[in-house]
Order: C-alpha cells, then structure tokens, then sequence
C-alpha cells in the first residue's frame, strides 16, 4: 500500500492511498508540478522539500504518526542514483523488462534524475535483504541507510514518462493489522540475530554500496547464507517468480565465490579466442544490435563505460532474448566484437553462461518483437552466389560514403540536444555549426594550441543542397545565441529612439550625442563600413554572424570579397584590424583584435562563391561540413524537432559558458593533436600528398578548438548536475578557476575520440571541396595573381609583346597591330592607367614606361 505523509501540528501524520486515481489527484497538483520543475531547474532542495510525500515500507491507520510506526507493508522502496538522464532512462529501461523477475509493482523517475523502484518483498526477509537481492540482480549501487521502514519519498507528477510503471496491486495488496506487526517483530529479531542474508558492507553506511563486488570475495556469505537455507524453509504465500529468483541468485552467488576460491571457470572456446562464424556473423551482430536498440541502449556505447556498467549493458540484451536467436557461441563471438574488453573477463564468461543454463536462454518462446528481429537479421544472412554478401549496416565500403557522426561518442549536455533535434545523421554539420557560437559565448576563454594562445575563433560552412535538412538547424542556433538576440533587440530598440531623435533635431543646434551599443549578434546583410563599426563596439567580447543563405554574403560582398576575405581571416587569428576612411564623417576602425565567429549555411556551388581564391588563406580557415544525402531517403513519420527540454539544456549551458574566463592549457588534447599531425605528416610523405600535408595544419588549429567547445559544455553540465543551474553560477563566480581544473578532467577518451572524428571529418571535407582547385591554383595561372584577371585578352598579348621598357608609340602600333585599325589615343592611354593600377607597369618619364619585374600574365 502507499501511505500519503503530511505534516500537522509539527508532526508527520499519515493517510493510506487506496486508488490509483487518488495518488494522481495528490501528485498532480498545479503546486507540486511547479515544484518539480523548479528543481530540476535549480537544484535548490527547497523546491525538493515542497514535494509530496509518500511512505511505502510500512502500514498506518488513517491520521496515525509516521514516528515510531512499528509495521512493515509487503513492498519495499529501492533508490538508484544516475549519473545523468542517459542513464535515468537506460536503467528504467532495464527495470521494466525485469519487472516480473524482481516483482516490481512501480518504477519512476526522482527530481534529480534518479530512478525509484518499488517491489515486492518476500516473507521472512527484511528490506536491506530485498534491495541488496534488486543491486546484485540489476547491478545498481544501492543507499545502505535506506532501510528503515518509515522511509519517506519525495514523490514527483504521474505521467507516462516519469512514472511508467505503476500496478493497481500497490493499492489493493496489503497485510492485516496484526500479521503487519507481527512481521515487523520477526524482521527486527533477524536483523537483531545477524541472520539477514547480505554482505557484511551492506551493514554500513555507504551511499553507493556494490553488494556483488563484496559478494564475490566473502566466502563467509555463503556460509551463512547456506545454513540460513538448510534452518528455514521458505516462507509460506511467497512469490513462485520472487523464489526462484532467490534460487538462481544463490547460485549465481555460489559459483562466484567457487571462482574466488580459486576453482576453474569454464570458458568458451578454451584458447579463448571467439568462434569463427563465417558468413552469418553479419547477421547475427545485426541481431545483437536491434536487441540491443530494444533494450534502450545504442550499440556503439556499449564497450564506454567500464566493467559495473559493461554488465549492466549485456545483462540489459541479455533480458531481452538475444539468447532465442543465436547459440551461446555465436554470441560469445558477437560480444567479443562488442564488447571486446569485457568479452575476455570471467564475468562476461559467467553471465553468457548463467542466461543459457539457468533461464534456457536458447530455448522457448519467441515474443512478436524478437520475432520481427529474427526476420530481419535473417535477411541479411549471406545468400550462395550472391556477390553483395554484406549487407549495407556491415559494410565498410561504399562509393558515396555520408558524412560522419559520432557514433557511440557521447556529447555533453546542450551539444547532444542539438544533435537529437535534428537526429544522428546530421551530428557532425550540428556540431560544426554551434561550435562557432559556443566559442563565441565563452568569449573569455584562450587556448593554448602548440604554444600559441588564441580565443575559440571559429568560422563554419555547412554545406548541403536544398532541402537537405539546412533549415533545421536556424532554430538551434537561435536558442544558443537567445541572450544575445534579446540584448540586441533591446539595442535595436534604443537605436530606433536614437535615430528618431536625431531626425528631430536635424536642423538644431544641439545634435543628440552619437550612440555605440555592443551589439554581438551581427548581420552579414550589411556593408563594409557598418560591419567594421559594429565589431569595434563589442567591449573586446566575440562577435558572432549566422547566415542560413551563403549567398547572402556572396551578393552583398560581392565587389568587396577581398575585405571579407580579409576580416574573416584576421578574426581566425585574432589579429589586429585597421580600417582608415576618407570622409570626416566615416568612422575610423581600430580593433586590438578582432574577434568574429561565423556560421554559414549554403550550397555547395555556393561555397566556391565564398571562397573564390584558393590560396589566399581562406579556405583553410573555414570548417566545412556536409549534410548527408537525403535524395532517396523514405520520410520518418516523425522528424526530429526542437523540443522544450532540449531547448531548456541549451539555454543552461549558454548561460554559464560567458562565465569562463582564463588560458587554458589541455595537455592530452595537445598531445592527441601532435600525433594526428604526424600520422597525416608520414601518410602524406610516402603519397607526396601537398595538398593535404599543408591542409592539417589548420585543421588541427580548429579541431582543438572545436573540442574545447564540447568540453567546456561538459563542464557545465557536470556542475549543472551537480548543483543546479544557480548553483553552477555562484560556484563559477566565487572559483573563476574551477571551471579550468574541470576542463583538465573532462579530457577523457571519449573528448580525444571526438577530436579525432572532428579533424577527420574537417580534413575529408577540405579535400572534397578544393583538393581540385588547389592544385590547379598551384599549377595554373589561370588562378594566380589577383582575382580580377581569371583569363587573357587582347590587352594581355599586347603586354608581352612589348619590351620590358616601352614608350606610347610602341604600346600604341601593338595596340593597333592585336586589335586593328580603329584603336584610339583614348583607349591606349586607359589601358596603359589601368596596368599603372594593376602594378604591372610603372611611369619613368612622360611617355616613358616600365614593366614591374616577377609580373608575368
């Protein structure tokens, strides 16, 4: 049953729940949903504490004092602390498809992301004895000083998602009045007698107590547990499914301490080395995949975390059936691929082996889900004669390959929502994407890449062809830079008044005082000047630009590409911009350093109106990213899109990345790069590959900086778990150098993995777009000198046919010579001024010329 606490007079009073419709009037109240938010928001326990309280270990009469209760109920409450909302989910998952074997009656989510479980508990045995049986069975750290029988949970709203799981039987099923205080009695008297069977840790306080590590090593376990079984017969009324889930535990139990003790442990095949599976392995990895999906978990993440979270993963597949649809050695040699690490362990041996003998894995019914999984990995089975034997999911070859993901990589908070609200495929153009905006927000943080500190000045193209999935990511860029976009409509609206006021004064004497705001969000749909003006007036902070049509920059720019060009390129480096003006009404620009990131979305013919110059500098500045190609892909019934969560996370992160201020120095990360480099160095030395040698010296730059970005988002969301988005705040504000020493941290592999993918992908890209043209600008002079001179014509032939010093007659009869009889003075004397602007010539005296050296057309 489930008792409601309440507090009256001081005091913690009680009122059973006899109903399900009666426990969601009490939890879905306006109050207690809000409060529930405002947590998961802040983290402040006080919004915690204003929860609904709820009592399930024990029974008490309507109105009657929790204090001092002396009954027990015939369920028990177990706790489970997660990491994140990944594992909140993942664990829930797997108490769900255990739920029958561990006799669970409700399974919920807490307000910090944790999971609550209620079950039921066996006769006889106490609550330590049902949560340390629910730890080893699921593999859960448990909170040992959660036994007590008038524990009080802080209950959140009921709904699908948070609570899915909740049996009528948890308000029907309840004991008698006296056989509940009886059974209180006789469990106070097995704990007092020493005669619960559990670990002698379990007796202690720990808040992340692992029973089936201690139980692998205490031989004196066994022997208590042994003679408690030969004293006592089970208790009568107990769960046939609670029993022999006892049973099998005990002996799962046994043969761990058997192996402690030193007996041999069976392993198979006895050299070690997975069977070899020939054609069908495809098919039978593809199996354990779809298993794997069905069970909540992403196969590529299963090999991450190390061995406590390697058995929960195959356990979770393992719950599913995966063992219906394939012999013990084919998925011993499916989980070698993997789960490669664990597969050699005696663990991973002991628990294939404990699915197949005990449960008869191999053996019995199929549910409608394994059996559409069968269907589908059989299809994938290699057919005789048939030359394309692997099908598309274990190929690695492919002709037109799509543009890389992260795979099994798990991004941090506010980068993975980004990711979900446009789906996996388009992972890597998102991450290229947003990179430039996180840099920009952490406005404050430098870098120290091979010596040289730099902010995270970053400048991307996302390239794609229409209706590509470009769209998707506009509003994801907009609810990182929301901060931003509402200061600059509140400078927008201050200029608006500005103008307006100068405008009635135009013919006063009093002008209104010039006005400069430090606008940081900045259109490209501007001109030179105005755009110099803006970033000079951002308070030596980022300034950022988004564009989702390149084009805009390639028809506004387009008779100043060079001065983009130009500013892009300064604000890779951070360099110093100057910009001198004529009139006494223009503003004159001065930037220390200039600091501007970029996003741009377009075409790919498009990129080749940005960068029209290929050895300028520019090309190599800019990370490229291509969307995958949708031109034959089916329509999913439901696309991916931006949710209020996933907006919520990203706002979060946004909010505390301009707190972090400093140089930082990531050894492992410069470390990674050094030997990216010199892989891409050897590789290219035995292809005489330039092209590529020179591109990876900037990419390297960038990929560093990039994953700078995604550690700094897991800063934030490691201190966002940990103390709530106020509480991250206040700790960046009082310790401006935390952030720094958890960065140093969250260099884990999986960060270095990410680099790796990044620079990879940068590199493919690059080389997509412009190996071509590279070359031709190096071999050509087609593409040589100045833009402005893409091909010859007349008044190029009638520069190499004169002497390196000439005089007007000479130019004039070559002039009439190329281009007949009706050339005029005029239009010598022009083409002569234009090669004076163009600095291949220059005058010595009146009618007197000479041709610069080195300028060859």
């Amino acid at each position: 049953m489930v008792i409601l606490v309440y507090m009256e007079g001081g005091e913690k009073h009680c009122r059973p729940l006899t109903s399900l419709e009666e426990m969601m009037k009490a939890c879905n109240t306006d109050e207690n949903v809000k409060n529930w938010k405002m947590y998961r928001q802040t983290g402040d326990d006080c919004y915690k504490r204003a929860l609904v309280q709820v009592c399930y270990n024990c029974q008490v009469a309507d109105g009657g004092l929790l204090k001092g209760v002396k009954t027990v109920s015939p369920f028990f409450f177990y706790d489970i602390d997660c990491r994140d909302r990944e594992e909140c989910r993942r664990i829930v998952g797997q108490l769900l498809r255990m739920k029958d074997e561990l006799g669970l009656v409700e399974v919920s989510e807490s307000a910090s992301y944790g999971v609550h479980a209620v079950g039921r508990r066996e006769p006889g045995h106490t609550i330590l004895e049902s949560q340390v049986r629910i730890s080893i069975l699921t593999q859960t750290e448990m909170d040992t000083n959660n036994k007590e029988n008038n524990r009080v949970v802080f209950h959140g709203p009921i709904d699908a998602e948070t609570t899915p799981l909740l049996d009528e039987a948890l308000f029907t099923e309840r004991l008698g009045d006296e056989e509940a205080a009886g059974e209180y009695q006789r469990l106070k008297e097995r704990e007092k007698k020493g005669l619960e069977e559990v670990p002698a840790g379990a007796k202690k306080a720990n808040k992340h107590y692992r029973p089936w590590e201690e139980t692998c090593s205490s031989p004196k376990l066994g022997e208590a547990r042994r003679g408690l079984n030969e004293g006592m017969t089970e208790a009568p009324g107990s769960s046939p499914k609670l029993g022999e889930a006892r049973r099998g535990l005990n002996e799962r139990m046994t043969e761990a301490e058997g192996a402690a003790a030193g007996a041999p442990v069976q392993t198979t095949p006895p050299d070690g080395t997975p069977p070899n599976l020939g054609g069908e392995s495809c098919a039978q990895e593809a199996a354990f995949d779809m298993c794997a999906e069905l069970a909540g978990l992403n196969p590529n993440e299963m090999d991450i975390w190390g061995v406590h979270n390697w058995h929960a993963n195959l356990m979770a597949v393992l719950s599913v059936g995966v063992g219906k649809l394939m012999s013990r050695e084919q998925l011993q040699a499916v989980v070698a691929k993997r789960l490669p690490n664990y597969s050699q362990t005696e663990d991973c041996q002991k628990l294939i082996g404990y699915f197949y003998e005990k449960y008869d894995a191999g053996k019995g019914f199929m549910n409608a889900s394994l059996r559409q999984i069968n269907a589908k990995a059989q299809t994938m089975s290699p057919k005789l004669g048939d030359d394309s034997s692997l099908n598309e999911g274990c190929s690695e070859d492919s002709s037109d390959p799509q543009p890389p993901n992260f795979g099994g990589l798990r991004m941090p908070l506010g980068v993975k929502d980004s990711i979900e609200a446009v789906g996996p495929a388009m992972a890597m153009p998102m991450v290229t994407a947003v990179c430039p905006c996180i840099g920009a927000l952490a406005t404050g943080v430098v870098l120290d890449v091979h010596g040289k500190k730099k902010g995270l000045n970053l400048i991307s193209y996302i390239a794609g062809d229409f209706a590509s999935g470009k769209g998707d990511i506009d509003p994801v860029i907009d609810t990182w830079m929301s901060e931003e976009i509402a200061k600059n409509r509140l400078y927008q609206q201050q200029e608006d008044e500005h103008r307006a006021k100068v405008r009635a004064a135009k013919n006063q004497k009093d002008q209104p005082q010039e006005m400069k705001l430090p606008v940081r969000y900045v259109t490209l749909n501007t001109t030179v000047a105005n755009l110099a003006e803006r970033l000079a007036n951002t308070d030596g902070k980022h300034a950022f630009s988004y564009t989702p049509e390149a084009d805009t920059v390639a028809q506004k720019w387009r008779s100043a590409m060079s001065d983009f060009s130009v500013m892009v390129r300064q604000s890779y480096d951070g360099s110093r911009y100057e910009r001198e003006a004529r009139s006494a009404e223009a503003v004159n620009v001065h930037i220390e350093h200039l600091l501007w990131n970029i996003t741009m979305c377009g075409t790919p013919d498009c990129v080749y109106r940005i960068v029209s110059n290929y050895t300028d500098g520019l090309q190599s500045r800019i990370a490229f990213a291509r969307t995958p190609d949708n031109t034959f892909k089916k329509l999913e019934d439901r696309t991916p899109q931006l949710t209020l969560r996933q907006t919520e996370h990203i706002q979060q992160v946004a909010h505390l990345l301009p707190l972090m201020q400093g140089e930082v120095v990531l050894p492992k990360l410069e470390a990674k790069g050094r030997e990216w480099l010199e892989n891409i160095r050897l590789e290219t030395m035995m292809n005489d590959d330039r092209v590529k040698a020179r591109q990876r010296f900037r990419i390297c730059v960038t990929a560093q900086r990039m994953t700078c970005c995604l550690m700094l988002c897991k800063v934030c969301e490691t201190l966002i778990q940990k103390h709530g988005l106020s509480g991250a705040e206040t700790r960046l504000k009082q310790q401006p150098n935390l952030f720094k020493e958890m960065l140093l941290k969250a260099q884990t592999p999986q960060m270095l993995a990410a680099f790796a993918v990044i620079a990879d992908s940068l590199m493919e890209n690059a080389l997509y777009f412009f190996r071509e043209r590279i070359e031709d600008a190096i071999n050509s002079r087609d593409y040589a000198g100045s833009s402005e001179r893409l091909r010859m014509g007349k008044n190029d032939t009638i520069f190499e046919r004169l002497d390196a010093e000439f005089g007007y007659d000479a130019a004039f009869q070559q002039s009439i010579a190329t281009k007949g009889a009706d050339v005029t003075h005029n239009k010598v004397r022009q083409m002569l001024k234009n090669w004076k602007k163009q600095g291949l010539i220059k005058q010595t005296e009146r009618g007197r010329y000479v041709k610069i050296s080195g300028v060859d057309l």
